[in-house]
């Protein structure tokens, strides 16, 4: 099995994490990685907090670090991105808490 220096894991990562959230196949054939090995950074980087796309409807296996890592991605969108980013994610439909954002 061939080693990776950890920049080149962090770049190849940097396209499977937001903002790119590139699927790991497109990634794998671009890189010429296993699908497996890419399966495996992904899921050290959900055991460190990193916040990674999924199929994961709520965010209940998420650290107190991935949260906020979300809530800081997500501060600056408008609800229009903010619902599109949910929806990417896998999160369904938003229902925003905040009462400004419900003008």
């Amino acid at each position: 099995m061939p080693r990776y220096s950890e920049e080149r894991k962090a770049a190849v990562l940097k396209k499977l994490l937001p903002p790119e959230n590139r699927s790991v196949a497109s990634v794998a054939a671009d890189e010429g990685i296993a699908d497996a090995t890419l399966y495996g950074w992904l899921k050290t980087c959900r055991q460190q907090g990193v916040p990674v796309p999924g199929k994961r409807k709520t965010g209940a296996e998420w650290s107190a670090d991935a949260k906020l890592a979300v809530v800081i991605e997500t501060a600056p969108l408008s609800e229009t991105e903010l619902g599109a980013y949910c929806r990417e994610k896998g999160f369904g439909s938003f229902q925003p808490s905040c009462p400004s954002r419900c003008r």
